[in-house]
């Protein structure tokens, strides 16, 4: 894989132009989806004996910052990619599951993490995807909802129930190939943002999935969705800080270039506060986005400052493109320029891969436990 200076380049010059096509149309370029393979961004941390990058996961999040500081729709593509599908199959799958799948990823074959259900989103767990033994395999069958990437998947990690008695306990987690009988993507949703990537329903009808296809062991679907979206929250994080600072940039340079009462907008002390307070707290995001990211790489606790990372860059990125909006003035109102576009991707921050109370109750959590101590 290239450096990050080549991966800022590769954003700008191979990304950037396609971005309002993609949102326009709903979905990913083919040529930017081959850029990404090409490149090694799509199974960043795969080792080279499966044709991937071997790099670590601290390259991961600073790729996505760079690819989101362009269009954070990509970079929840590359996210979901690296952070989720892959990290589950390099470090639970067997040696099978890892030589079928992983070049996939690493070189052609997007994936996707299909968890939510209609009756289940912060509440992952009341899942009632079923999954029926039946010889050798298992027959899956219920609708997932909200899944990212699943229009332009071949590979799919699915939770399911193979025995409902036992609640949660009874999750275990498939690989599921998209051409598999009874596996059915629904039309992707019309969403306020990120709307090159594709959010769609995932409807199984007695899909037929072999046993050796289960990740895992059979009931600990649900430590995988724990363990796995606490690293993702990570990805997000990054996400988040590469569309704040992405917006920022396209908003500085105009400040210096309007003049109002004879000079700079940004010369007024007044707007220097805002602009400098704005520039602290996104610094401020990169910090915990990078810490936590260390604590991963040096297998030490993590999941307290995954959380603050995940909120509070999400947060930061709402209050920089609201303020970028605000200095841009009547213009920065307009889908002439791209502070909008940005406005409406960041809202997804603080929902998806736990909501905004979710990341704070988690961190309170976590809290109580270490003054408990």
């Amino acid at each position: 894989m290239k450096n990050m200076f080549s991966v800022a380049r590769l954003a700008k010059e191979q990304i950037a132009p396609h971005v309002r096509e993609m949102e326009k149309n709903g979905r990913f370029s083919d040529t930017v989806l081959d850029m990404l393979f090409e490149n090694g961004l799509m199974g960043i941390e795969i080792g080279s004996e499966y044709s991937g990058s071997e790099c670590n996961f601290m390259t991961a999040i600073v790729v996505l910052e760079e690819i989101a500081k362009v269009d954070p729709a990509v970079a929840v593509l590359v996210d979901i990619q690296n952070t989720l599908i892959n990290s589950v199959i390099m470090k639970l799958g067997t040696q099978d599951q890892k030589e079928r799948y992983l070049p996939k990823l690493a070189t052609q074959t997007a994936g996707s993490f299909c968890l939510s259900e209609v009756s289940s989103g912060t509440d992952a767990f009341s899942l009632k995807t079923t999954a029926k033994k039946e010889g050798s395999a298992y027959l899956i069958n219920g609708s997932k909802m909200w899944i990212s990437n699943s229009d332009v998947a071949g590979i799919f990690l699915v939770m399911a129930n193979v025995d409902p008695s036992k609640g949660y306990k009874g999750i275990t987690c498939f690989i599921v190939d998209r051409d598999s009988p009874g596996l059915s993507v629904g039309k992707p949703e019309k969403k306020l943002g990120i709307c090159a990537s594709g959010t769609c329903t995932v409807n199984f009808d007695n899909v037929r999935v072999p046993e050796s296809n289960i990740i895992g062991e059979v009931g600990q679907g649900y430590k995988i969705a724990i363990g796995f979206l606490n690293e993702g929250r990570i990805g997000i994080a990054a996400q988040m800080l590469g569309l704040a600072q992405g917006c920022f940039d396209a908003t500085i340079p105009y400040t210096l270039e309007r003049h109002q009462f004879g000079q700079p907008i940004f010369n007024f002390q007044s707007m220097q506060h805002q602009i400098a307070t704005v520039a602290t707290e996104i610094e401020c995001a990169r910090l915990l986005t990078y810490n936590a990211a260390r604590l991963v790489e040096q297998k030490k606790p993590f999941v307290k400052q995954a959380a603050m990372a995940k909120w509070y860059a999400a947060d930061v990125a709402q209050r920089t493109c609201v303020k970028c909006i605000d200095w841009m003035g009547g213009v920065g109102f307009t889908k002439d320029f791209i502070q909008e576009k940005f406005y409406r991707d960041c809202k997804i921050g603080s929902i998806y891969e736990g909501t905004y109370n979710i990341q704070l109750s988690t961190i309170a959590r976590h809290l109580q436990q270490e003054f408990k101590q």
